[in-house]
């Protein structure tokens, strides 16, 4: 198992950006079915048409707990769907995409992460995160910003955990999942070392980060700048994770402003890039894009350009972490989509068969 943490402040960070959240100190807590929030449908007269959802997609069932909040902020909320089953079950995660500048947790209704109906049929309880954006991180004085979406995800892993015997989930058995912005925080939960603090007071703080695996969709697998360029020459994302705007002053994009200060946000890179955080006691990750890789081309899809697929591929498979990378080049007799390899890697966790 990887160690607690990369160095001595690490294991602060979750505990230190939900104390910037909101003045005084923020107690995570659950709320019960009678007195979480309903949703439209959930009311005496409410219709399906009055419930959220995505546009394009239909509204995910209504979940066993909704709203639960594991911190004050108003992003600070997930839903939870619990599998009916006499002995604890295992978990998908899922971390909504958008940029980290939109989006909600409503998009798990999305057929590419596998629907909530088809993991509750399986005996898997369904999880889904919402997360301060980062214009939220920046007015919370959260520097880089990208750690408020990415620490909340994982706080919010941790409160999962600490209702474990209540919510009849196995802890052991917890896989994240999610596209683009989501799927790069999936990596980097992944990735990174455990979050968990076994001395704090704080119960939800002594629970673990680590993952059983995780399969995302259109991850951005690097924040480093230079590495990005390397891939996708055309790439312009990144910039508003690590806080840089674009000059119109002197007309320079906000990537070329990344770009050039490079240098200065090493340390922020190499905690917060996933593909600077691999090592060999890593789970294994599934990664699943829709066009073909062409590393060093321009990408008419530049920010989910499958070149970050096949790069962190490369690089897992140099480390020695179990990856799959399906594209669409990939040969039919070996797709696989996110469903599937979440019910294998989840029921095999367990003894369980498919």
């Amino acid at each position: 198992m990887k160690t607690h943490f990369k160095n001595l402040g690490a294991a602060l960070v979750i505990s230190s950006i939900f104390m910037l959240a909101a003045a005084g100190t923020l107690q995570a807590k659950s709320l019960s079915p009678d007195d979480s929030q309903k949703t439209p449908a959930a009311q005496p007269d409410g219709t399906a048409s009055a419930r959220k959802s995505k546009p394009g997609l239909p509204p995910p069932p209504i979940p066993t707990y909704e709203n639960v909040a594991y911190g004050k902020h108003k992003q600070h909320v997930l839903d939870f769907w619990k599998a009916q089953s006499p002995t604890p079950t295992p978990v998908v995660f899922y971390i909504h995409g958008g940029a980290w500048n939109g989006g909600d947790k409503v998009s798990v209704s999305a057929p590419d992460y596998g629907t909530v109906e088809a993991y509750l049929a399986g005996g898997i309880s369904v999880v889904s995160v919402n997360y301060r954006y980062i214009k939220e991180a920046e007015a919370d004085g959260i520097k880089p910003p990208v750690q408020g979406p990415l620490g909340d995800a994982a706080r919010a892993l941790q409160f999962v955990r600490s209702k474990a015997k209540e919510w009849n989930i196995d802890k052991t058995r917890i896989a994240a999942t999610g596209g683009s912005a989501g799927a790069c925080t999936a990596l980097w939960l992944a990735f990174h070392d455990d979050f968990a603090d076994p001395k704090s007071d704080d119960p939800v703080s002594r629970e673990s980060t680590r993952l059983l695996c995780v399969a995302v969709m259109s991850a951005q697998t690097s924040l480093d700048p230079k590495q990005m360029k390397e891939w996708i020459p055309n790439i312009k994302y990144g910039a508003h994770a690590f806080g840089f705007k674009k000059n119109y002053k002197q007309k320079i994009e906000s990537f070329d402003v990344f770009l050039s200060n490079r240098e200065k946000i090493l340390p922020w890179i190499a905690e917060y890039s996933p593909y600077a955080l691999v090592t060999p006691d890593d789970p294994p990750v599934f990664l699943l894009y829709k066009s073909t890789p062409n590393v060093g081309k321009e990408q008419s899809n530049a920010t989910h350009s499958p070149n970050f697929g096949l790069k962190l591929y490369e690089h897992c498979k140099e480390v020695g972490v179990p990856c799959i990378f399906i594209h669409r080049g990939t040969p039919e007799k070996d797709r696989m989509t996110i469903k599937d390899y979440l019910f294998q890697k989840l029921k095999d966790a367990g003894g369980e068969s498919m």
